[in-house]
């Protein structure tokens, strides 16, 4: 049974369930002050009343009331965290405000993520709190610009918004859990002023270092186009990797690698320890103790990102039970690591990085030791290469429902590419660590700078072969969370069944299968029943889609299917039908209704056609005038490729009788037919 890990050696698994399920309770539930004083009062009176059962073997009552305590304190910590964002009025503003990180390149602007400090007005200043994201135009004076600097920025604050297209990543969603609510069009002239602080705060400092060891590289010798992946495996910095890469290594399976993470600190501790290979016994202490500290001097050189803080308090957890000597759950000290980060910020447990790398730790923690001793070998290679494909297996099983979900797609060649790019990446992160360190013994810095170009060239090399494959990649596989979370409990459980044997969990999971299957019959009829109109939110062309069933009919005026549409497809199953729009007006019929999709509307065709709904396409369409548009019309919609500056005649807009959706403001349109 599931509920027999919740046992004394893993406090923090009964700890963290209920506070995560507060948590994420945060996203529909909204508690007001009456709300709260209930529940406090309930809890309290709970914990008294529990006291008179204590003389008991088991306490039922404190249990059901200390979880329910955990509950709503998830939900407090949430609401709290998403309550300290200000908000901004939508109108021209004086910030004062300290930036973030160094400034991003962009094609035709510089991206700058500020932390807000104050508002600035002639009345005083007033204290704001989140960040934003300043889109500023190229220019120059922004390179000499570094994290920390005070700035004083004049901008109209624009709410990031989504696409509202169907089971599309949540890109708002995403922000406010980075704490940025909003965005903003900037030039130099909209930064008024630029100094540096008295003190910097050591996030800064450690970003500034950053950039300083990646100078290093440079100077030693370390080639302009290897750079930035040198940068990226080694340090974190992605920023500067250009989109075909990003691609290649995950279409590879391997873009964990980039991710300063579990990985690395592996890697880094691995190494440690076995250059302190001496300090054995009582000395081992010392041993622990310096892997740990170099661990954390690791991770603030890196710039203290939250993937290498997961991965190093993870370590250092495990680590603490060896000093005490004491018997460490490995499973408890990854959850109480966990408990420390959504303490700190609840909205955590949202973010894709953190539930991939404790879903593959968790994962590797349980099954790894089962699943390597079921095939042994002698030779030593051999053995090497098996352990690394079994925590490839193993890992990636646990992430598997999360890969669909997030990325839309599963690499095939993972094992093979995992077992030849994980130890080439392990040495370039030895390296990358080792340059610094010595970067003052020239001649051998130099050395291992260049044995560090020519293997991130491989390594590089070996991803791209790998993703240009045939078949390298099972694409457009879609999944909701509901799906994704039962699928995420079917395959522990089976694992757990098929290397431990433990048949008392298979009931457990002959449930879990059984709701995971009529989860998915239940989509398939809903998906079945339903026809829908829906006008995708794609930017620069019109993209319009009837689903009939399990058809989707797009009408476009591209032959290019838009990844927005993919999505959507995937995640339902539908089948897709591409069909191009022509000049003239193009009439459908969906069920009792006339749809009207045109870029020029004249009298003759409103006439000719009789549309219930009308979707303008193009640029600017062309509308005559004195146009009567009489019943049975009811919906008139601007598609996303209409310029935002494109205003629909007042004799249309002003009449009641129309429902005006413009798709680049409002988002896409979904109706049912």
């Amino acid at each position: 049974m599931l509920l027999t890990v919740l046992n004394k050696e893993i406090p923090f698994l009964r700890i963290g369930l209920p506070l995560c399920a507060g948590i994420i309770s945060g996203l529909y539930i909204k508690p007001d002050f009456f709300f709260l004083l209930i529940i406090s009062i309930l809890c309290i009176s709970g914990f008294i009343i529990s006291l008179f059962f204590n003389k008991y073997l088991t306490n039922l009552l404190f249990g059901i009331t200390f979880n329910l305590s955990l509950f709503f304190c998830g939900l407090l910590l949430y609401q709290n965290e998403k309550n300290s964002l200000s908000i901004l009025k939508p109108e021209q503003t004086f910030f004062q405000c300290t930036l973030s990180d160094y400034p991003e390149e962009k094609e035709n602007s510089y991206l700058l993520t500020v932390k807000l400090n104050a508002k600035i007005s002639t009345a005083g200043t007033e204290a704001v709190r989140g960040s934003m994201v300043l889109y500023n135009k190229k220019d120059s004076t922004l390179i000499s610009f570094l994290p920390g600097d005070i700035l004083v920025i004049k901008c109209n604050p624009v709410e990031i918004t989504n696409r509202g297209n169907p089971y599309e990543f949540d890109y708002r969603f995403y922000m406010e859990n980075h704490g940025i609510k909003y965005y903003a069009f900037t030039s130099g002239s909209n930064i008024i002023s630029h100094q540096a602080p008295s003190a910097r705060k050591l996030i800064h400092k450690a970003l500034i270092i950053r950039e300083k060891i990646i100078e290093m590289y440079k100077l030693r010798g370390v080639s302009e186009e290897r750079l930035p992946l040198v940068s990226a495996i080694i340090l974190g910095q992605k920023n500067k990797i250009d989109q075909e890469q990003k691609q290649n290594f995950i279409r590879a399976g391997v873009m964990h690698i980039m991710a300063v993470s579990g990985l690395h600190a592996v890697i880094l501790s691995l190494f440690v320890f076995n250059v302190l290979f001496f300090l054995k016994g009582r000395f081992n202490i010392i041993r622990i103790l310096v892997t740990v500290l170099i661990l954390w001097a690791f991770a603030y050189v890196t710039g203290l990102t939250p993937s290498v803080l997961r991965a190093t308090l993870m370590f250092t957890f495990l680590q603490a039970g060896n000093l005490m000597h004491r018997k460490v759950n490995g499973i408890n000290s990854v959850l109480a690591s966990a408990f420390v980060l959504i303490l700190i910020r609840p909205s955590v447990i949202f973010d894709a990085g953190f539930l991939l790398s404790y879903s593959a730790v968790i994962y590797i923690i349980c099954f790894y030791q089962e699943l390597y001793l079921k095939v042994q070998f002698k030779n030593w290679m051999t053995d090497k290469i098996w352990q690394s494909a079994v925590v490839t297996i193993v890992a990636q099983a646990g992430t598997l429902p999360l890969t669909i979900m997030l990325f839309n797609r599963f690499p095939t060649y993972f094992i093979i590419t995992n077992i030849i790019i994980v130890p080439l990446s392990s040495l370039l992160v030895v390296l990358g660590c080792l340059i610094p360190l010595i970067f003052h013994i020239q001649f051998l810095s130099t050395f291992l700078a260049m044995i560090l170009d020519n293997l991130t060239g491989l390594t590089e090399l070996l991803t791209a072969r790998a993703a240009s494959l045939p078949g390298s990649n099972i694409e457009n596989i879609g999944m909701r969370s509901i799906e994704c979370f039962l699928l995420a409990i079917t395959i522990f459980l089976f694992i757990n069944f098929l290397l431990k044997k433990q048949r008392r969990s298979a009931f457990t999971l002959y449930l879990i299968i059984i709701a995971f299957v009529i989860s998915v019959t239940a989509k398939e009829i809903y998906v079945r029943t339903t026809n829908e109109l829906i006008i995708y939110n794609t930017a620069g062309s019109s993209t319009i889609g009837i689903k009939t069933g399990k058809i989707l009919n797009i009408y476009s005026d591209t032959c290019l299917i838009r990844p927005e549409v993919l999505k959507h497809c995937a995640t339902l199953g539908l089948k897709l039908k591409n069909n191009i729009l022509s000049n003239k007006g193009y009439c459908i019929k969906a069920g009792e209704k006339k749809i009207l999709i045109c870029s020029e509307l004249s009298q003759s065709i409103i006439n000719n056609y009789m549309p219930d709904i009308l979707i303008l396409t193009g640029l600017k369409p062309g509308i005559d005038k004195n146009l009567i548009l009489g019943p049975p019309l009811q919906t008139i919609i601007l598609s996303s490729e209409v310029s935002s500056g494109y205003r629909i005649p007042e004799f249309i807009s002003a009449r009641e009788i129309y429902t005006v959706h413009l798709v680049r403001k409002s988002g896409a349109y979904i109706k049912r037919i």
